[in-house]
């Protein structure tokens, strides 16, 4: 089988102090970064929650439902003299959404999101361009499907600085879960980072560093992903009809072995999107349902 040649790893462009736990950590005027004792092969060294703000404060993503870090939160803005007005999601995933409703009831903050779903119901329900105005900050609402269709990255417009919860994480590429999952729909999310006025100088993600470089890593990331997809491609070719299953070992040789039960996700978005440009079909009608996932997939003559 004729695999092609992997992507080349996402570039570790970090900078500033690498997160801990616990640890309260100042990234620039008005954001300060607390991280969730939550490390794991999918979160990193944890999840990032966001504090920002003078006085009263916004949190961005408060991260699982995990009573010490909700109440580590509490302490750091209490000890601050300072209280928490509003809580912030960047999508419903069980890593950064299910602590806001234990935040909130230990503050009595209002808490924002793009929708009820997985558990999560926000005060209220917002969409791309809608602005939250604090004392020092400006936080603007900015749509990014592709890993989730609920994601919202917020750009701290005073600095310059989008949160971006997992639309990009520091050091590695995120994984692509169909049918909510979309690789075309991520790709054009990516692309609309260089596009946003004002321009981004930093990236805050939900997981790792803060990320000093962005055109060069999203660059990176959507590199990365058309190798991916044109080692699929190649893969399907040489293979003939196969399943996400046969394909998986081959084309994600590069990945620890751990993790392909994940990559077996982001295989199977690579291939709905070959199927969108009607480059390849599977057996099975591709559906909400999921079928696909385990019917043959082939390439199409042309």
């Amino acid at each position: 089988m004729s695999e092609g040649r992997p992507p080349a790893p996402v570039p570790e462009l970090g900078v500033g102090p690498a997160p801990e736990p616990g640890r309260p950590d100042e990234l620039a005027p008005g954001l300060w970064r607390l991280t969730a004792p939550n490390p794991g092969m999918m979160t990193g060294p944890g999840t990032n929650s966001y504090l920002l703000g003078a006085g009263e404060l916004a949190v961005v993503d408060p991260g699982p439902d995990h009573d010490g870090h909700l109440e580590r939160l509490v302490e750091v803005v209490e000890d601050r003299g300072e209280v928490v007005r509003w809580i912030l999601v960047t999508h419903t995933h069980p890593d950064h959404a299910p602590g806001a409703a234990g935040l909130a009831a230990r503050t009595g903050a209002q808490v924002v999101g793009f929708g009820t779903r997985d558990g999560f119901v926000p005060d209220r329900s917002v969409g791309d361009g809608w602005a939250l105005r604090g004392p020092g900050f400006t936080l603007r609402a900015v749509h990014t499907p592709g890993h989730a269709s609920n994601h919202l990255c917020w750009l701290y417009e005073e600095q310059g600085i989008l949160l971006s919860g997992d639309h990009v994480m520091h050091g590695s590429t995120v994984v692509i879960r169909p049918p909510d999952g979309d690789v075309a729909v991520y790709l054009a999310s990516l692309r609309l980072i260089g596009q946003l006025s004002p321009a981004v100088v930093a990236i805050a993600p939900g997981h790792g560093r803060l990320i000093g470089d962005p055109a060069g890593v999203v660059g990176a990331i959507i590199e990365h992903r058309l190798e991916r997809e044109r080692r699929v491609a190649g893969a399907l070719a040489a293979a003939g009809p196969s399943r996400v299953a046969d394909l998986l070992a081959a084309i994600y040789a590069d990945v620890d072995e751990k993790l392909l039960p994940m990559a077996r996700f982001s295989l199977w978005a690579h291939l709905r999107t070959l199927a969108d440009e009607g480059r390849a079909r599977c057996s099975v009608p591709i559906s909400d349902r999921g079928a696909d996932l385990h019917g043959r997939w082939e390439m199409v003559a042309r």
